[in-house]
């Protein structure tokens, strides 16, 4: 290794991709440099080790006889290295690096996992939950799941789910809750960093402007889900986030009326980077579980108890 540090490293490089190549101009194009300084190079690197590599001929460099043994050596090394550099950036697919929000994960993911371990046990889960947008070429992540509009720059996406609202609360509280209008007497729980409202899903009922007694404020979905599990107040609630609590019971859906909000649950990838395999297998798996877990909400969720006209008759009462 001694006898390796005397001579500079782009002068081996030059060398090695003249003599693989054949001729300067294709190792200048491999290497991202003119011919002249690659010519240079070669000049360095033979001044360093004491010894001439290449004839300069009217056909261009021809190695001598020390130079095409010296070459035969030097390509295998770089291709050792070569290999050793992409053996660092090699992945193991087995491992699924995904990213999504503590709320996702800790209200809908986890209750699912020993299911995905079930489908597919040869793929291992690495989860990320965290708000932080990642730069999806240069991290680990494999693929996200976000809610948003589905416009982020520098990504692909595409929709898994669109968002829709409706109220939740305590088997309890739902028990005096008969039309739309009588959730207005009800206290609230509000998540304070919502992107939405409850107007919503009060515009969608027909009771527009409207406003609900709010008791607690939280500023995380996960806490104002808990606060009305415990039946602390009526709670404006999402499919991933209210699902597994109203379909174990510790929920009620109250009223069979959900509201578009506009946004949606998208996965998120590079769109430099190949699909792995597992990430293949982990959309399909989430968009299986997506579509059961509508299907059971749908279940649970009443019919209709309501006239939308009484609403708005309601609604119109109230402006009198």
């Amino acid at each position: 290794m001694r006898d390796l540090n005397a001579i500079h490293l782009n002068g081996l490089r030059a060398v090695e991709a003249v003599g693989r190549l054949g001729s300067l101009a294709a190792a200048s194009g491999e290497l991202g440099v003119t011919p002249g300084a690659v010519s240079q190079q070669i000049a360095k690197a033979e001044a360093q080790l004491g010894r001439i590599l290449f004839e300069r001929t009217s056909r261009g460099l021809v190695a001598t006889d020390f130079g095409r043994l010296f070459l035969a050596r030097l390509s295998n090394a770089f291709g050792e290295l070569a290999e050793a550099v992409a053996s660092a950036r090699r992945r193991d697919e087995s491992v699924l690096t995904i990213s999504v929000a503590p709320v996702f994960a800790a209200r809908w993911l986890v209750y699912r996992l020993n299911r995905f371990a079930e489908r597919h046990p040869d793929i291992r889960l690495r989860i990320d939950a965290t708000t932080r947008l990642v730069n999806l070429d240069t991290s680990d992540v494999d693929v996200g799941i976000r809610v948003g509009e589905g416009r982020w720059p520098g990504v692909k996406s595409e929709l898994l789910l669109e968002q829709e609202v409706f109220p939740v609360c305590s088997p309890a509280m739902a028990e005096n809750l008969r039309e739309p209008a009588d959730i207005l007497k009800m206290p609230a729980v509000i998540d304070g960093h919502s992107m939405f409202t409850w107007e919503v899903w009060l515009r969608e009922v027909g009771l527009s402007g409207a406003e609900l007694g709010v008791r607690h404020t939280f500023n995380e979905a996960s806490l104002v889900l808990d606060a009305a599990i415990a039946g602390q107040g009526v709670m404006l609630a999402w499919q991933t986030l209210a699902g597994f609590a109203v379909t174990e019971g510790s929920l009620v859906v109250p009223f069979g009326i959900r509201a578009k909000t506009g946004y949606g649950h998208y996965f998120v990838s590079s769109p430099a980077r190949r699909e792995s395999k597992a990430t293949t297998a982990f959309k399909r798996w989430v968009r299986d579980e997506v579509e059961e877990g509508m299907r059971l909400l749908d279940l649970k969720a009443p019919r209709t108890r309501f006239k939308p006209s009484l609403a708005s008759d309601y609604s119109a009462a109230r402006q009198i």
